[in-house]
């Protein structure tokens, strides 16, 4: 078991229960925080539908790390989170967190493309604009209120004296009112917006890096607005328009020694499999042999075709996986792969080597310790359930946001007979997928068999005494 599950002193409980309430509180922030800054278009009940894959996240980081190093943000580095969404949109709703669509990467033919939206949004975080955006949304709706008072004050004096001219113009300053105090937060962050792509430029010098990859994101921008410009209002704009931005960085960023620095090999390579990964398993297999036809024999459009025949014939498609391993022998993500393969098509029991052999090249990688454990209780031999209940567990302890971790947790509790410990694994499972009632539910069923005041009691008792905030399912 767990060990802080069998520590007696007071103080070792206390911890356990401020560590848990601390986890509590990053996890669910994912589903409660994020509709504050995301459009109902995004929106889904207030939740976003998002994607976790080991190896587009490690290559994300190693685009960002750099570039937080030199913002100066890399001691409280932010989560960069995949949304799965193919338009081309990042944002960042907080300093703890920074969400790019899936679209980002499938659409950027480069690295630099990538990390030029990094840049943006860091420069977004390191310059605390969302704290003041906030104060300026605050001003704007005073400055609304203030309109409407003052509108209403002249419709009461035209009334009084008779004059219906009057009256109705006080009703246009009401209506107005709300319009002024839009355009002037809108104006507020179009500024900001402009302080984060110069931010952006300064990181990309400081790196070494040139800015070619955010000039060219502006230029894709800038074609996709060019037959809707001349009908939109550039002040009622969140954003300046793609070629204003695009006009006021390209001087500057040709005046970098870097400017004209080519793109890192290994990371062009990355990218290239990662863009591949994505559309495969994004797309139907069909479009995917479209996209990487055979005659395309690069190890991208290998490995795309390897994923179209897993989607296509589930554990079918070992011959093709195994061949692909066969060019590269050292990639864990290509055992990965072969893992899922065998798991999603029933047999758990061949797809434990294959996780076993990712998680040997990368042992520290949480998702691989969850492929594992899910397909160690999946093989249905109890022998394996004490293994897979301890994976499973430090899994949780990199990754706090893994649903699946804390499902098959609970099964494996519940296979051994911990009735408690299986209700307590699905309500954190829940809190994290923004259930809270049922979580709520789960833990107090947990928590009438556990010893009351173990740290396990306490989780389950946060849990139950859980109140999310109260917030709009909009901007």
């Amino acid at each position: 078991m767990h060990s802080l599950a069998s520590g007696p002193h007071p103080s070792k409980r206390v911890s356990a229960r401020n560590l848990f309430r601390k986890t509590l509180a990053l996890t669910c922030s994912i589903a409660v925080a994020l509709p504050l800054l995301i459009t109902p278009a995004q929106a889904q009940r207030g939740r976003i539908s998002l994607v976790r894959d080991a190896e587009t996240e490690a290559l994300l980081r190693d685009y960002a790390k750099p570039i937080f190093k030199v913002a100066g943000i890399a001691h409280s580095e932010p989560q960069i989170i995949l949304v799965n969404d193919k338009s081309f949109n990042a944002f960042v709703p907080d300093s703890r967190r920074m969400f790019i669509n899936i679209g980002v990467l499938m659409e950027a033919e480069a690295p630099g493309e990538v990390i030029g939206v990094i840049a943006h949004e860091t420069g977004h975080i390191a310059g605390r604009h969302l704290v003041r955006l906030r104060s300026a949304a605050a001003n704007a709706q005073i400055m609304s209120v203030i309109g409407m008072i003052l509108g209403a004050g002249a419709a009461a004096a035209g009334a009084a004296s008779g004059s219906g001219q009057a009256a109705s113009g006080g009703g246009a300053i009401a209506l107005g009112a709300g319009s002024v105090g839009r355009r002037s937060l809108l104006s507020y962050q179009r500024g900001e917006e402009a302080a984060a792509d110069r931010a952006a430029l300064r990181y990309l010098n400081a790196t070494g890096q040139s800015a070619r990859g955010m000039l060219k994101t502006f230029q894709r921008m800038s074609e996709q607005q060019m037959f809707t410009r001349q009908f939109v209002d550039p002040y009622a704009q969140s954003h300046p328009m793609a070629q204003d931005r695009y006009n006021g960085l390209l001087r500057e960023a040709q005046k970098s020694p870097h400017f004209n620095k080519a793109e890192d090999y290994v990371l062009q390579y990355r990218h290239e499999l990662v863009r591949a990964k994505l559309f495969a398993f994004s797309s139907h297999p069909s479009a995917t042999l479209r996209a990487y036809p055979r005659k395309d024999k690069s190890p991208a459009a290998q490995y795309a075709r390897a994923i179209a025949a897993m989607k296509s014939r589930g554990k079918g498609a070992v011959k093709e996986i195994d061949a692909l391993i066969r060019t590269q022998p050292n990639n864990p993500y290509y055992y990965e792969l072969k893992g899922q393969a065998l798991l999603e098509g029933g047999d758990p029991k061949r797809a434990i080597a294959p996780f076993r052999k990712a998680l040997s090249i990368k042992p520290n990688e949480p998702q691989f310790m969850v492929w594992l454990g899910y397909a160690l209780v999946g093989s249905n031999d109890n022998s394996k359930l004490a293994e897979a209940e301890s994976i499973l567990k430090k899994a949780i302890q990199r990754d706090a946001n893994s649903g699946v971790a804390y499902s098959q947790l609970a099964i494996a509790h519940g296979r051994q007979g911990e009735r408690a410990e299986a209700d307590l694994a699905t309500a954190k499972g829940l809190m994290v997928t923004g259930d809270f009632q049922a979580a709520k539910r789960y833990a107090a069923r947990a928590q009438k068999s556990l010893k009351r005041g173990s740290p396990a009691w306490l989780q389950a008792d946060d849990i139950v005494a859980y109140k999310p905030p109260n917030v709009p399912n909009r901007r």
